[in-house]
């Protein structure tokens, strides 16, 4: 009797070990899904936000001397019809300087404060000075030797139709632990962007992983000082997600390993608006597997067929 007591006792403890590490499974599946949720929901939050890029209205390249803005078409700048004055005024552009002058009154502002004439900081340094008038805001972008005035607008008809984001199904085989391999030191690579301009790129190394048993390679850039950044595209690509390819972050390598949790990966966004300057995956980067994983092309109210939202 004892030792049948002994056994049940033991078969007892084994099911309860089972059913706790089944729970702790289970659990761990939850949490990270929840994760990839948020990370999810904070993604389309940034996009709706108010300077996200569906508030985005337009992009004009400057030309050496005057450039009007306002709401009437014969501005070089033209503004969204009832956001502006017929004129509000005048970028001029020299030299790669571009200074503001208010005309007529117009309301605009800098930092709240009304502004008359203003030399503008450009995004260089990602702290361009922005302008506002009503809905409107206005800052100065530098892409190769070109310069321009990207507009947003609170009221963009892109923010006010806005049906939300689509993704794959979240899957664990898409959270894929790499083997990262750095360089001696940072390497340069060329980056190209939708209007053809090509820049060099600081890349620490080269992340190597296996996925459907075969070995793929990723090269990033670095992203500030804590992020790698990868342009890459894949076999999805012009089906079921954006025809240029899609971006993922990730923290730095630790022990010479990075996570690739594409479950993550998202648009670049001139998936959202014609008025982007994206960068373009380099050849190394295009992979020839499909990653069905990360964000669905956008169907927006006039692309509307799209795979079914998760």
């Amino acid at each position: 009797m004892k030792l049948a007591a002994e056994v049940t006792g033991a078969a007892l403890a084994l099911a309860l070990i089972s059913a706790m590490t089944a729970n702790t499974g289970a659990s761990g599946k939850d949490s990270y899904r929840d994760e990839v949720a948020k990370f999810r929901a904070e993604r389309e939050a940034e996009l709706k936000a108010e300077n996200g890029w569906l508030s985005v209205a337009g992009l004009f390249w400057l030309k050496e001397g005057e450039n009007r803005f306002g709401a009437d078409p014969s501005n070089e700048i033209v503004l969204p019809e009832g956001s502006a004055p017929p004129q509000a005024g005048v970028f001029e552009f020299h030299e790669g300087k571009t200074t503001l002058r208010v005309e007529g009154g117009a309301p605009v502002t800098f930092n709240g404060k009304p502004a008359t004439t203003l030399e503008m900081k450009t995004d260089e340094k990602l702290l361009p000075d922005v302008v506002r008038l009503g809905s409107l805001s206005m800052i100065v972008i530098k892409r190769g030797e070109r310069y321009g005035i990207r507009v947003k607008d609170l009221n963009s008809k892109r923010r006010r139709e806005f049906k939300g984001m689509r993704w794959f199904p979240v899957k664990e085989a898409y959270r894929i632990t790499a083997r990262f391999v750095a360089y001696d030191k940072p390497k340069d690579i060329h980056i190209a962007n939708v209007l053809g301009d090509v820049s060099k790129m600081p890349s620490p190394g080269y992340a190597v992983f296996t996925f459907g048993g075969k070995e793929y390679r990723l090269e990033p850039i670095l992203e500030g000082k804590d992020k790698l950044f990868f342009i890459f595209a894949d076999r999805t690509n012009n089906k079921t997600t954006y025809g240029a390819g899609r971006f993922l972050y990730t923290a730095l390598p630790q022990d010479g390993k990075v996570t690739l949790d594409f479950n993550r990966a998202e648009n670049p966004p001139c998936a959202f608006t014609q008025f982007a300057t994206c960068p373009l995956p380099p050849r190394q980067n295009r992979l020839k597997v499909a990653i069905e994983a990360g964000e669905l092309n956008y169907a927006s109210p006039s692309h509307p067929e799209s795979p079914d939202r998760e």
